[in-house]
């Protein structure tokens, strides 16, 4: 195949046939008449040797190659896309700009809220789209990561993607404040025995994996795709949860529960910012990284104090 010689207008055109899966609908979709999107779906169907879209009683269904299709071309999109929005230069305090960025609820709360007070102040014609990170994030980043600016995640769950490391945070446990069997400490067999609550994600692996190797399985009676839902469901029962203490600390007013120190040394929790390789010389993305990365120093130098006997709530 001779890239020189295919019309990345057609990407435009496979998308739109793939996705509508009708000739008028795609048409009206990326603005060609009805002609010109049938010329452009029997220049695909040459190209590919293949019909794409097979007619079934009154509408088109994808063949297997179309289905095979449907996903490469929308991600080729997103890159091309972002290949060529790439700036040589970027004025933060003058352009008009939207970062979309996959990040849990626990990243925003922590880290995204301090970045948008930042590019408020600094950028006034850029705007910030947080998106939840989805189950499936760990098996399709590439994807992922082509249709955004980037990712919000540990090192140690994703890798093979350039990353700027942002700040360091620690685990600690979540206990009620009136938990009948759970003293001044936690132990091990503490967190063996009692019920969790667990973010269900892949999100937390590095610690999980960790319990796994101390022999610990947690025992998960509720599971929320939220960390800041843990101290709400913790509190008033004998349930315990893992969950990071920068944001038990931020969560302080919500619900009558104690923070502990885990009854081991607990793995450190390094953020990062991930982004696709096509982002990488781009000026708009060079600065949202050196932005992160200052925000994430400032971070850096506010400490978390251990955690102890320290309530959050009550």
């Amino acid at each position: 195949m001779n890239l020189a010689r295919l019309d990345l207008n057609l990407v435009v055109a496979l998308r739109a046939l793939l996705e509508e899966r009708n000739v008028t609908r795609a048409g009206q979709r990326v603005g060609l008449s009805q002609p010109a999107m049938s010329a452009a779906l029997a220049r695909l169907r040459r190209h590919f040797d293949d019909d794409l879209l097979a007619r079934v009683g009154g509408h088109y269904e994808l063949t297997a190659l179309g289905q095979v299709l449907r996903d490469r071309t929308s991600t080729a999109y997103d890159v091309l896309e972002r290949l060529f929005a790439s700036q040589a230069d970027f004025d933060p305090t003058l352009e008009s700009r939207e970062f979309r960025l996959v990040a849990s609820d626990y990243a925003v709360a922590v880290f995204g809220t301090e970045l948008a007070r930042v590019i408020h102040d600094e950028a006034p014609g850029v705007r910030l789209r947080f998106t939840q990170t989805p189950v499936g994030a760990v098996d399709d980043t590439a994807n992922l990561l082509s249709a955004t600016e980037g990712m919000f995640m540990p090192h140690g769950v994703i890798s093979d993607f350039p990353a700027t490391d942002l700040y360091d945070d620690r685990w600690v446990f979540l206990v009620s404040d009136d938990h009948p069997s759970v003293g001044d400490r936690l132990t091990r067999q503490d967190l063996a025995r009692l019920p969790w609550v667990a973010y269900r994600r892949t999100y937390d692996a590095p610690a999980v994996r960790q319990l796994g190797m101390l022999g610990i399985e947690p025992r998960v009676e509720v599971s929320v795709d939220s960390f800041q839902l843990l101290p709400l469901l913790v509190a008033g029962t004998r349930r315990i949860a893992l969950i990071q203490a920068r944001l038990a600390r931020l969560l302080a007013p919500l619900a009558a529960v104690r923070v502990m120190e885990p009854p081991y040394e607990a793995v450190t929790l390094r953020e990062a910012l991930w982004w696709h390789p096509v982002h990488t010389h781009d000026a708009a993305h060079i600065w949202l990284r050196e932005t992160a990365a200052r925000v994430g120093r400032r971070l850096g130098d506010a400490t978390t104090a251990p955690a102890g006997r320290s309530t959050v709530g009550g």
